[in-house]
């Protein structure tokens, strides 16, 4: 059984039992969450797509800790101009157990 969930403004394939990464959110490690907006629910090959979202529909995990991705370097430059610009940046993240999909 699996399920597509918009998290944050992303849509993500979920299934029990497995973990996930997301953009920060809000909670501590430990704590519960539950994912309303789910779009679409294969249950064994019966599949529901939701118009936007699955009615009854609900994804839930739990939180185990908050960390942050692999640096990106971003680099600018302009020929001949002299202008150089190095950049980093690491996005953080969350990383969570998604324990249940109930429809």
């Amino acid at each position: 059984m699996y399920a597509i969930v918009d998290i944050a403004g992303k849509q993500v394939k979920v299934e029990e039992k497995s973990y996930i990464y997301s953009n920060r959110l809000e909670g501590k490690e430990g704590s519960k969450v539950e994912f309303d907006h789910v779009l679409l629910v294969d249950n064994k090959g019966k599949i529901d797509v939701g118009t936007p979202s699955v009615k009854g529909a609900k994804v839930s995990g739990k939180i185990v800790e908050h960390l942050k991705d692999d640096k990106v370097i971003v680099f600018k430059k302009k020929r001949r101009k002299g202008y150089q610009k190095k950049n980093g940046h690491r996005q953080e993240l969350t990383k969570v157990l998604i324990e249940k999909i109930t429809k």
